[in-house]
């Protein structure tokens, strides 16, 4: 029904080249950090912003990690937010504000931001940082952009162009190995001309070059493409002519700019025409793209046909392109500054609007490709593409949305993406979009009408009933006038879905069965199969559990027959929730089981949520208390990120929750299950997913379904408070030095550490039987569910440790920090 994207650390991504010079600088910057919390790093186009400021980002040790954000394929200022979101890995499901959730998402972390390539949304930049600032205390902002974001408190660092050599070095007969321009020359250079060298014969040239180039990262490297075909004489030669024809063209522009643009003029003017035709058609892409874009989009005209290939290939060879290679796929891209040349040249040619077109119009036929075989295999591959694109269908619509008579094609568009938005974590942009064109839509349109319905859907997911209500009122008047059975089935599907939610069960049954009769009539399959798997909630909290397992069967075996797991996933939940309302635990445990298993393949965070809160149903059950609470937590974390909670799908599956939880207090106490579900509270999804099942397939007594991803260690019995005082041994600090940092008092814990064996005491007060057994019970579930994380525990040099309780006094030799617990 829904879905979120997983969180997590995104670190600066491994570079394919060397970084060469600038260690003054990064020593620089990694001052700045320390003594600023924003920092923009500004220049022309060209300099190595961007490089430089990932690589001083890599050299941060923030507790939180380092975020990187890529705002140069964000087209409009109202995306800058939500792209950070996504970036970072904040789930796309809430409809809160998108620099809320951020803020929610880094909140109590200490974290470095990198913002890359804010000059043309530079307004929305700030403000976006201005407001992350203020929120988060804990938070450093390293920006790139070829201007200061002008906000109180930045610090502003002006990056360099790489130094050059002195004229004088062109008759010298020292090395030139110690100057960074010259060093990016030989190493770019030897990329095609492995043999390239420094020699007597090319020394004044290599000088010449690198000081008319003024030391320019990105006008280097293009320069040394040419080195493949060139000598490096010849390439100074054509320099000083073009040099000259631009020079003063703009006299506003500084030196760095004129030399970078001439540079690439001299770039284009070496491309063929059809290479030139097609780097200024490839400016309508924001972001990479793959071949049948390329094609579709760019391959008319004097571009149909191989010649598209062709050129391509020539502007992967001139450096002009990039290709980026994933295993068999490929995605081609341009640089910003190269992709901003060839926008000039589109602008010029007259064939903006209708490469726009184009543009939007291809990847209208992606989108409904999609729908069209949503019903099979090619579910997990066509969301994969659709996540890749997204840029580019950020852009197509905003292009639709601000372009006279383009709105009904545009809402076209954001309508087909309708999984894109609700299975591919994208709700909030897809709600966004959606409600940005309905208003230029003609009332009554058919276009309006798919519009509505669709965003209806998204609201609902969000909890957003009033909202939804409304737009399905309009739709239904919309479908009974213009006739479309296929309206009047999407109406009694949502509808039911309202009602479901709203716990109208009856309401809900009946409307499901007229939704599956007509989506059927018209050959939906996947339609009416969303609407079963619906149906069989419904009939589940019914009261009707016997007639959801016939109704979840049905849609197992016809999503299987045909490779549709979407669908299968939810079949699989409701089936789960209906045996355990028959009693059926076991059967239960392999209905969730088969859910979670897709899930791994589906990055769907509705039904991750839900699934785990079923696991954690499961397990309350079949008496794993520890386990129940553990996955409680979990399903917590999963549903913080996405921006719902489970009472937003009904009060029956509400009360179910609440039931099983208070269960599950009983059973262990309810600041021992509090404290197991805090433990929990932190989950990623993909982790959700992982360990949800992990404790599933433990509980069958089936063994464990996949490795963890850390090196297991022996299991650990104690609690993690002993288990913390143990680490503390572990590194020599000494009784005092523990008492303090644990900032617990001495007549608390006494702590003896004799060179090979310490001790700790707790008086009697402080610990009864029940208290132990609980504790006991808290460290098993912190150890089953929290191995994978157990990686930063040092083994140390500690090999004995006793403890002494009023109960017992036990000791045990290990080669990590490891305390028997009194029995």
């Amino acid at each position: 029904m829904g879905d979120g994207a997983g969180g997590g650390l995104r670190h600066p991504a491994v570079a394919l080249t060397s970084f060469v010079g600038r260690r003054q600088t990064l020593a620089q910057l990694d001052a700045e950090l320390r003594a600023h919390r924003l920092v923009t790093v500004t220049g022309p186009g060209g300099v190595g912003k961007t490089r430089t400021a990932i690589t001083a980002a890599d050299r941060t040790s923030l507790p939180g990690g380092v975020r990187v954000v890529e705002l140069a394929s964000v087209t409009h200022d109202s995306q800058v937010a939500p792209t950070v979101a996504t970036a970072i890995g904040v789930s796309d499901q809430s409809n809160r504000d998108a620099v809320d959730r951020v803020v929610d998402h880094l909140s109590g972390t200490s974290t470095l931001l990198v913002l890359d390539n804010c000059e043309h949304v530079l307004d929305a930049s700030a403000r976006l940082v201005l407001r992350l600032l203020e929120a988060l205390p804990g938070l450093r902002v390293l920006a790139t952009s070829r201007e200061p974001l002008g906000i109180g408190g930045e610090r502003v660092h002006l990056l360099a162009p790489l130094a050059v050599p002195e004229e004088s070095d062109a008759a010298g007969t020292g090395a030139l190995d110690h100057v960074p321009a010259v060093q990016l020359l030989v190493d770019r250079a030897r990329a095609v001309l492995p043999d390239f060298t420094v020699t007597p014969e090319n020394r004044a040239a290599v000088v010449a070059l690198c000081r008319r180039l003024d030391g320019l990262p990105l006008a280097i490297e293009l320069a040394a493409v040419r080195l493949r075909s060139l000598s490096v004489s010849e390439v100074v030669r054509r320099l000083d002519r073009r040099f000259h024809l631009l020079a003063g063209t703009d006299p506003a522009a500084d030196a760095r700019q004129r030399s970078l643009r001439a540079l690439i003029d001299w770039s284009h003017d070496l491309c063929t025409p059809d290479e030139r035709l097609l780097w200024a058609r490839m400016a309508v892409f924001p972001a990479s793209v793959d071949l049948e874009t390329l094609e579709r989009v760019c391959g008319f005209g004097d571009l149909a046909g191989d010649r598209l290939f062709d050129a391509l290939d020539g502007l992967v060879g001139k450096s002009v392109v990039v290709a980026d290679r994933n295993g068999e796929q490929v995605r081609y891209r341009q640089f910003v500054t190269l992709r901003e040349y060839g926008a000039e040249l589109l602008a010029a040619s007259g064939e903006a609007d209708s490469l726009r077109r184009r543009h939007r119009d291809h990847f209208i036929d992606r989108a409904a490709e999609c729908v069209g075989r949503w019903c099979g295999p090619h579910q997990a591959g066509d969301l994969a593409r659709l996540r890749e694109d997204h840029p580019n269908l950020l852009a197509a619509l905003a292009w639709s949305a601000e372009t006279p008579g383009e709105a009904p094609a545009g809402a076209r568009l954001a309508s087909l993406l309708r999984y894109h938005w609700i299975a591919g974590g994208f709700l909030s942009n897809g709600r966004r979009w959606l409600e940005r064109l309905l208003p230029q839509l003609e009332p009554g349109s058919p276009e309006r009408g798919e519009a509505l319905w669709a965003a209806a859907w998204v609201a609902l997911i969000q909890g957003d009933r009033m909202v939804a209500r409304g737009y399905l009122k309009e739709c239904a008047v919309i479908a009974d006038a213009l006739g479309d059975p296929g309206l009047r089935g999407h109406v009694r599907l949502w509808r039911a879905l309202l009602n479901l939610f709203e716990g109208d069960l009856q309401a809900a049954i009946g409307l499901y069965r007229q939704a599956i009769a007509i989506h059927r009539a018209g050959g939906d399959t996947g339609l009416a199969l969303t609407a079963s798997f619906q149906l069989a909630m419904a009939q589940a909290y019914a009261g009707r559990p016997r007639e959801a397992l016939e109704t979840c069967s049905a849609v197992i075996e016809e999503a299987s027959a045909v490779g549709e797991r979407w669908n299968r996933a939810y079949a699989h939940w409701a089936a789960a929730i209906s045996h355990l309302h028959l009693g059926e635990v076991a059967a239960a445990r392999t209905a969730i089981a088969a859910a979670m298993r897709i899930e791994q393949d589906f990055r769907d965070g509705v039904c991750t949520a839900l699934c785990t809160e079923v696991c954690s149903w499961v397990a309350a059950s079949s008496g794993h208390a520890a386990d129940a609470a553990a996955l409680e937590g979990m399903a917590a974390s999963v549903w913080h990120r996405i921006g719902t909670s489970l009472q937003a799908f009904g009060p029956h599956a509400a009360r179910e929750g609440r039931r099983h939880s208070t269960a599950v207090d009983e059973q262990l106490g309810a600041a021992t299950a509090r404290a197991i579900r805090k433990d929990h509270a932190d989950v990623t999804l993909p982790d959700a997913v992982r360990l949800g099942l992990d404790l599933v397939v433990r509980q069958s007594g089936r063994g464990r379904p996949m490795p963890p991803r850390e090196p297991r260690v022996p299991e650990s019995p104690l609690t993690g408070r002993e288990r913390e005082i143990a680490v503390l041994i572990a590194r020599g600090l000494s009784n005092k030095a523990i008492a303090e940092r644990l900032t617990t008092h001495r007549a608390l814990w006494t702590v003896t550490w004799n060179g090979c064996c310490a001790s700790w005491t707790s008086p009697p007060a402080r610990r009864s039987p029940r208290g132990w057994r609980r504790a006991a019970r808290l460290a098993d579930a912190h150890d089953r569910r929290r191995q994978p994380l157990r990686k930063s525990t040092p083994a140390g040099p500690l090999r004995e440790v006793r403890t002494a309780t009023p109960f017992a006094s036990t000791s045990t030799t290990t080669s990590s920090p490891h305390v028997s617990r009194p029995r």
